[in-house]
Order: structure tokens, then C-alpha cells, then sequence
């Protein structure tokens, strides 16, 4: 069984100060979106940031570290990141290939499981991370990164060459 417990001293853990770090690094990741000039910087920190999700989900279960605060700081992390990287896409659509419609159907879809999460577990039932729910943040998150790869210039050169073949 898991430690639940909502004590300070438990829940202040290594994988918790691992999500909290992910929510400061989003912050940075925003900001280098947002100068506009640092894409594979922030590819490369999205990756970072998003792979610490694994990691800190690992030790958590491993080490029987899980605790209320994790289980909702860790998704709240989650969808904060890969919707904030959506959001922050949306000035460069056009470059991004990131839409308003894509953002609403992201966000809309995190705020409806979200809101079944609480209902459900306020009446005692389980509503852990399902594989289908790691497949869905596994595919935002490549989507997010190849976004970013794709405002860098020369990658962006090579993605339109390669579109353009596929058309022929």
C-alpha cells in the first residue's frame, strides 16, 4: 500500500521537490518561447522537464513515496506545461503549426478529466494515470517538441523540403 499520508515532512520528498522543480523550469521554458530567439533551448528543456515527470513518478512508486500532495501537484505540472508550451506557440502559429482549435480541444479535454478526477476520488474511487492517459501526455509532449524543433530555422527549412516531398 502507499504512503498517502498529507504530513509536511512526507510530503516535502524527493519527488516532489522534483515536480516543483518541473513547475520553476516551465517558467524559464516560457520565458525562452516567448524571447523568441532560443527554440532549441527550449526543445531541449521541455524534453528535460517532461522526462523528470517519469522520474520523479519512478521514484515515488519505488520507494513508496506517494503522497496527496503528489498526486495532485503531479498531473496539475503536467497539463501546466505541455498547455503553457501550447499557449505560449500560439503567436508563431504559422511556424509552429500550433492552432487555437488544437489549444481549445488540449485544454478543454485536461479541464473535463480533471474535473472526473475530483468528482470520482471525492467518492472514494481510484482514478489513477491509465496507460491511455501516458500514451495522450506522451503524444502532447512530442507534439510540443516537434513544434519547437520546428521554429528553429534550418529545421523548419528541412521539415518544409520534407513536406514538400511527401506531396509529390
Amino acid at each position: 500500500m502507499s504512503n498517502t499520508s498529507p504530513t509536511s515532512e512526507r510530503s516535502l520528498n524527493l519527488p516532489n521537490a522534483i515536480t516543483i522543480s518541473r513547475l520553476l523550469l516551465s517558467f524559464v521554458l516560457f520565458a525562452l518561447i516567448q524571447s523568441g530567439d532560443h527554440w532549441l533551448w527550449s526543445a531541449g528543456l521541455f524534453v528535460f522537464a517532461v522526462a523528470t515527470d517519469v522520474l520523479d513518478g519512478w521514484i515515488a512508486r519505488k520507494y513508496q513515496l506517494i503522497t496527496q500532495l503528489g498526486r495532485i501537484l503531479d498531473p496539475f505540472v503536467d497539463k501546466f506545461i505541455t498547455s503553457g508550451t501550447f499557449l505560449f506557440l500560439l503567436p508563431v502559429t504559422k511556424e509552429s503549426g500550433v492552432t487555437p482549435w488544437m489549444v481549445v480541444i488540449v485544454l478543454g479535454r485536461e479541464m473535463l478529466v480533471t474535473s472526473l478526477r475530483g468528482f470520482l476520488e471525492q467518492r472514494g474511487a481510484d482514478f489513477s494515470a491509465s496507460a491511455s492517459g501516458k500514451l495522450k501526455m506522451f503524444l502532447q509532449c512530442a507534439a510540443a517538441t516537434a513544434a519547437l524543433f520546428l521554429m528553429h530555422p534550418p529545421l523548419a527549412a528541412y521539415a518544409a523540403a520534407g513536406i514538400s516531398l511527401l506531396a509529390v
